[in-house]
C-alpha cells in the first residue's frame, strides 16, 4: 500500500513558477515509478510527467516540455514537479500516482493516486 499527499499548489500568475512535491509512505518508493497528471473542470485526467523509479529516465507531455521538470528523492520518498513560465492553460488539480516498476501516459494504469492540489494561474 502507497500514500501520496501533494502540496505546493496555489496561484500565481502568468509567467510564474510552482514547485508541488508529492510524499509517499511505505518503504518500497523506490519501487515504484511515479507520474504527475492534471484534471481541468470539465476534462479528462491528462498526463503530465513521469519519472523511472531509479529518477534517470523522464517523460512529459509535449505541452509542457521545456517548462516543466519532474524528480525525485528515493531518500525522501518525495517526487517532485518544478513548474516555470506557467500559463493559464496549465490551470488545473495535479495528481502525484505511482505505478509499481515502469510508468507510462495512461491514468488507469497507475495503481495509486493522491488527493491532488489546485494550480490556478492568472492571466
Amino acid at each position: 500500500q502507497v500514500q501520496l499527499v501533494e502540496s505546493g499548489g496555489g496561484l500565481v500568475q502568468a509567467g510564474g513558477s510552482l514547485r508541488l512535491s508529492c510524499a509517499a509512505s511505505g518503504r518500497t518508493f523506490s519501487s515504484y515509478a511515479m507520474g504527475w497528471f492534471r484534471q481541468a473542470p470539465g476534462k479528462e485526467r491528462d498526463f503530465v510527467a513521469a519519472v523511472s523509479r531509479s529518477g534517470d529516465s523522464t517523460y512529459y507531455a509535449d505541452s509542457v516540455k521545456g517548462r516543466f521538470t519532474i524528480s525525485r528523492d528515493n531518500a525522501k520518498n518525495t517526487v517532485y514537479l518544478q513548474m516555470n513560465s506557467l500559463k493559464p492553460e496549465d490551470t488545473a488539480v495535479y495528481y502525484c500516482a505511482a505505478k509499481y516498476y515502469s510508468g507510462t501516459l495512461y491514468p488507469s494504469l497507475y495503481d495509486y493516486w493522491g488527493q491532488g492540489t489546485q494550480v490556478t494561474v492568472s492571466s
